[in-house]
């Protein structure tokens, strides 16, 4: 149900931050953060004041409270239709309403409404957010810079404030920060850095497992604040935390029960020897008509399309063997290359080049939703961590959907996006590899474009825990009760983490210990760790873990229409204080126990069409609609035209007015191309002056294949290997190589021609082709692997014969001996 609650204003201002205090206290994965931000109004008049903060999507706000000019306020969660009674009785007719969309989550914000000229205003801001462990193994804590709060002078002009995406001067943001952390963990805490300089470190425990750091003085709020926590050692088996349920709540409640969160962060820094990390690789390849123009702004460029087709290549040819891949083409339908999911083989993988090499931007408007949910469909291959790898340029009008999509199934799989070409979707794309726990590429130049392709697919070779289970041994009459499943797979330097509720009454007091037993497996190999934990803990005031409980649980909860369920998802956030979709928040005046005219909402940072851009939506579809009729009229489409500049007067937006004329270039030049077929055909101009004709006319220059374009030597290799990772000694890679016959002649004995080759390869590659290794690299590993695997103790001398007959010196060490 959308709800209608804000009041709009225009032309927001800032009101300046005079100070920000922050108290953090991180435990492992896991930090709770209170803000306090003093705010005052030192204009003349009275101004209502906007109040909005950008959090990461897995952050849960659960309070909200602050003093508005000596009035005491304070968030308060209740159903949604409570809080659109409430403010239908204290608001006046003639107030205007704003639309809160629970799917949006990127921006907390409120309306906090007038303050008079000198008045201040502090506010208190509580959320509790998982953290991410940082490449170097280090946990990252991050802060985010808090907008100044909007305010407009009191008018009757009525807009909505949040149309406007406030920016931040430099200037404005020169202001007092204090932040004081405390640490505790597992692990020994050896040391901690930030991007801000930090006074007071020190242990409070002696084994040195918790303490306390803060941030000098003198420090002013100009960027975020980033907080690297090291440690003695690696974490190398999962961690369990306990927290005691929070009094006044119902024993069997989410929040009247003890919450235990396990952390489970799989992190190996050199994989065995001998083993591939095979998958399932599944490459959806975007055929709209949109993808035959050019990569960049030179229309001599490659296509969109061809480029993508040259990083499949390149991927399909870095897979292990073993694996299973498909092939989805898709634009306003889809199909895939094979009903489901194949091995990847010698076979299989040449009659899929051979596919994606025939595929054409022909498939109309570019629909992602479909397809993705025809791959989620599949059955997940047990043992074969699913990737998924998407390529594509065009926005979507269903991109919400799409990315709820993605999300929805994080769990199973790991999503990687590339955007081709200049203007790619870009929200869309970083949207689903942030989902899909993996990343995004945008790829304007061609000679990056193999390189960039690549380096997600080393990403997706990582080492993978999968197979999860959880064995639980609890005193008499306690059992765990999981409150979102079991991940699938949890990939390589990644943190997950397991809520479960500790249900039931305990029989025996004396007992004051639990353990769960993770099973798992990495690599073909079958890990079991027991992880003990205390069941008589301190109180924590805060209770971030059942806060992280509730959020997840409201997330598995999303999109229900069980009645049973909407009701215990309502329950548990009145409880929690964490909004679902069924709540919201709505600010009184405590002090009275009256409603002020304040509420909270959420809503996403950015939308496809900002507010301006809607209004040229609307002439982009009157101008596409002009130039489809100047086609099939034959009218030649100029861009000196009246009618051009009328609506290149309706388009402000510099990146619509790119694009219109790009499509309007690309029509003009399919016209004059129609033109020359039927001037050199031998048919009467009159027997071709239908618009069926015209469209014929079209077909005749535009869906044949891409002209051959200049590959690359590399790439050229590439597409001679075998699945395997070898190279055949034929005549083609020779004439690449630029060798002879005499290659032959110089083949060590006992060692077999495949070999040979690939090790000339090889060798040359680190040659003529050193620059672009960041290419080849994952080709050369799969082709080393063979080589161990086939050449035996003949690869040394294989080596040296190589180097002698191309005359280089290329080190042992490259082969791996």
């Amino acid at each position: 149900m959308d709800t209608e609650m804000l009041p709009r204003r225009k032309y927001p201002d800032k009101v300046p931050l005079r100070s920000i205090s922050v108290d953090v206290v991180i435990q492992d994965f896991v930090a709770d953060v209170v803000s306090e931000l003093q705010y005052k109004n030192e204009d003349t008049v009275p101004l209502e004041v906007v109040f909005d903060m950008r959090l990461d999507k897995d952050v849960a706000v659960y309070a909200f409270e602050g003093i508005m000019d000596g009035t005491q306020i304070e968030a308060q969660i209740m159903e949604k239709w409570q809080v659109v009674e409430k403010v239908k009785e204290n608001w006046g007719k003639d107030a205007s309403l704003f639309k809160w969309d629970p799917k949006d989550r990127d921006i907390f914000g409120c309306i906090l409404g007038s303050l008079p000229p000198g008045g201040e205003a502090t506010l208190k801001l509580c959320y509790t957010q998982p953290l991410a462990p940082a490449s170097d193994g280090s946990i990252r804590f991050v802060l985010p810079v808090v907008p100044n709060p909007c305010n407009v002078p009191q008018g009757p002009e009525d807009e909505n404030p949040m149309q406007i995406t406030p920016e931040i001067p430099e200037e404005q943001l020169l202001s007092p920060l204090s932040l004081s952390a405390a640490l505790g963990s597992y692990y020994a805490i050896s040391h901690v850095k930030s991007n801000y300089t930090l006074a007071g470190f020190q242990y409070t425990t002696e084994d040195r497992t918790t303490a306390q750091v803060c941030l000098a003085e003198g420090h002013y709020f100009e960027k975020e604040v980033e907080l690297l926590i090291y440690y003695k050692e690696e974490f190398c088996k999962p961690v369990a935390l306990v927290e005691l349920g929070k009094p006044g709540n119902v024993p069997g409640s989410l929040m009247g029960d003890p919450v235990l969160l396990l952390s489970l962060y799989p992190r190996i820094s050199t994989p065995k020897p001998g083993l591939n990390s095979t998958g399932e690789f599944l490459f959806l390849l975007d055929c709209s008509n949109d993808m035959s123009y050019s990569t960049e702004t030179n229309p001599d460029s490659q296509s969109r399309i061809q480029s993508a087709k040259e990083m499949v290549i390149f991927l399909l040819k870095s897979l292990p063997l073993g694996s299973y891949f498909n092939i989805y083409a898709f634009g306003c339908n889809y199909y895939s290359f094979y009903p489901k999911s194949v091995k990847y083989t010698q076979w299989t993988m040449l009659g899929s080049l051979r596919r994606v090499m025939g595929l054409k931007a022909n498939l109309g408007d570019a629909e992602i939703l479909q397809p993705l949910k025809a791959i989620y469909s599949q059955p997940y291959i047990e043992g074969y961590a699913r990737q998924l790898f998407l390529f594509t340029h065009r926005e979507t009008s269903d991109m919400n959907e799409v990315i709820a999509e993605v999300e929805t199934h994080s769990s199973s799989h790991r999503c990687f996006t590339f955007g081709i070409g200049e203007w790619p979707a870009t929200h869309t794309l970083n949207s689903m590899a942030e989902a899909g726990h993996g990343c995004a590429e945008f790829i304007k130049d061609t000679e990056k474009m193999p390189s960039k392709a690549l380096q997600s697919m080393k990403k997706a070779l990582d080492p993978v825990m999968m197979d999860i289970s959880l064995q639980w041994d609890l005193p008499p009459g306690l059992e765990a009760w999981l409150v979102q499943p079991i991940p699938q797979v949890i990939y390589t330097g990644e943190c997950s983490l397991i809520c479960a509720q500790i249900c039931g009454q305990q029989q025996d007091v004396n007992l004051s210990e639990g353990s769960v037993v993770v099973q798992h497996s990495m690599q073909g190999w079958t890990f079991t760790e027991r992880i003990t934990f205390s069941l008589q803990v301190q109180d924590n005031e805060r209770f971030p873990l059942h806060r992280l409980a509730a959020r997840a649980f409201l997330q598995e909860l999303k999109g229900t229409r069980s009645v049973e369920e909407m009701q215990l998802a309502v329950e548990t956030s009145l409880s929690s204080g964490v909004a679902c979709s069924q709540t919201a928040y709505i600010v009184v005046n405590t002090e009275p126990g009256k409603l002020s005219q304040i509420h909270i909402y959420f809503q996403n940072l950015f939308g496809f069409w900002g507010p301006y851009d809607l209004r040229a939506y609307d002439d982009i579809i009157e101008l596409i609609e002009y130039k489809t009729k100047v086609e099939s009229t034959g009218v030649i489409f100029s861009t000196n035209s009246c009618q051009w500049h009328h609506h290149r007067s309706l388009c402000r937006n510099t990146c619509i007015f790119k694009k219109i004329h790009e499509i309007s270039e690309f029509l003009r030049k399919a016209y004059y191309s129609a033109v020359i077929v039927l001037a050199s055909s031998d048919l009467s101009w009159k027997s071709y002056s239908s618009t069926e004709d015209f469209l014929h006319a079209y077909s005749v220059i535009f869906d044949q294949p891409d002209p051959p374009t200049k590959e690359s030597l590399v790439l050229r290799l590439i597409c001679l290997q075998n699945a395997d990772g070898s190279w055949p000694l034929e005549a083609c890679l020779l004439n690449i190589l630029g060798l002879d016959e005499e290659t032959f002649e110089k083949m060590p004995n006992q060692v077999a021609p495949m070999a040979w080759a690939t090790v000339l390869v090889i060798l040359w590659l680190h040659i003529h082709a050193a620059e672009e290794s960041d290419t080849s690299q994952l080709l050369q590993a799969k082709a080393l692997g063979w080589l161990h695997e086939n050449a035996g103790l003949q690869l040394a001398v294989c080596v040296q014969a190589g180097n002698t007959f191309l005359g280089c010196d290329i080190n042992l060490d490259v082969f791996g001996l």
